[in-house]
């Protein structure tokens, strides 16, 4: 197996810069798109041996140096007692949003064996046939906040954003709930054969540096001290956060995913100690290939064959993208950034 990815993770020399994408598997893929003709995302994610493959499909076409399960962050929640629903073209749909300390006090205890079962079994399969190295993941206890409170996908999270200020005691509740489920979600796919895992924070960049240090971050070191003696390195991601990369260096993530909006060695001055990913903007990959090659070579001659940068996109894969231009994505960066001698080759 590859080791590539996770000697990048741990800041030791690699052979090349590792790559992969965030929603890499589904979306762009039409060998996805085939089997989304035959089922949902939900049930994709009940069958072990289908979601294995779902999530091995990007490692065979496009030569990516991980496989990440697919889910959605929102899996967990029904383990909790929340109903969801997937709606197309919408996306998650919470059928009772929480507006009250009752509604945070019925949120159950999640039991990752019973609730996500077959997501785990996925795991257990990919770690046998991948031969990249498998990494898991879970929505943040913040943005898993806005789907319980909003209901479904929002912008602004005006709703949750009026809860953290006008009943933060509520707010914290909540979030204590999913940080402890989100603990032990995570532990029990390391269990299962992750070698790697990220939380993503996709909704975290509404808040100023005021509100994340006061409201959000306690919660994400309770989370990250949590996860430390996994041995497994750890990742935090989230979007419209540059504001807010010297308080998320402090969380415990050993990595840090940066969106497109920062220059990669800009954001690195801010993260002493950590490795880094990211950070090419996921639109580019829209036009021409030229375009994406010329911002490529910026972004690796930024980190300057410094250890620890793993290449992604600065959020996830467009649906529209064109799965050959993410394969001459990968091979460009490999060939860019080639160091024989520096890690063990793949």
């Amino acid at each position: 197996m590859s080791d590539r990815l996770l000697r990048a993770f741990h800041r030791e020399p690699v052979d090349a810069t590792p790559i992969w994408f965030m929603r890499q598997a589904g979306r762009a893929l039409p060998e996805y798109r085939a089997v989304r003709e035959r089922v949902g995302l939900a049930e994709i994610v009940r069958d072990a041996a289908l979601c294995a493959e779902v999530s091995l499909q990007p490692v065979r076409r496009l030569g990516v140096d991980a496989a990440i399960v697919f889910a959605d962050i929102t899996t967990p929640l029904p383990g909790m007692g929340v109903d969801v629903r997937f709606v197309e073209g919408v996306g998650p749909v919470i059928e009772r949003p929480i507006r009250t300390p009752a509604d945070v006090a019925v949120l159950g205890t999640l039991d990752p064996d019973a609730a996500v079962g077959p997501l785990l079994e996925a795991i257990r399969l990919l770690r046998r046939e991948s031969p990249v190295p498998v990494i898991g993941f879970a929505g943040a206890p913040f943005t898993l906040a806005s789907y319980l409170v909003e209901g479904r996908s929002s912008r602004d999270t005006a709703g949750l954003l009026a809860l953290l200020r006008g009943a933060p005691e509520l707010f914290s509740a909540l979030l204590e709930r999913l940080v402890d489920a989100t603990v032990v979600y995570l532990e029990a796919q390391v269990r299962a054969g992750a070698q790697a895992v990220q939380v993503f924070d996709s909704w975290v960049g509404v808040l100023g540096p005021f509100d994340y240090a006061r409201h959000v971050l306690p919660h994400m070191r309770r989370l990250f001290a949590g996860l430390a003696g996994l041995g497994v390195p750890t990742v935090l991601f989230g979007t419209g956060t540059a504001g807010l990369l010297r308080l998320m260096a402090t969380s415990g993530a050993r990595v840090i995913g940066l969106d497109w909006r920062i220059a990669l060695g800009e954001a690195w001055e801010l993260l002493p100690g950590l490795a880094v990913q990211g950070n090419l903007d996921p639109s580019l990959l829209l036009g021409p290939f030229e375009a994406v090659a010329e911002q490529t070579v910026w972004i690796l001659e930024q980190a300057a064959e410094r250890p620890g940068h793993v290449f992604n996109l600065g959020h996830g894969v467009l649906p529209a993208t064109d799965p050959d231009d993410l394969r001459r994505l990968v091979d460009l960066v490999h060939e860019r950034s080639a160091r024989p001698g520096a890690g063990r080759a793949p």
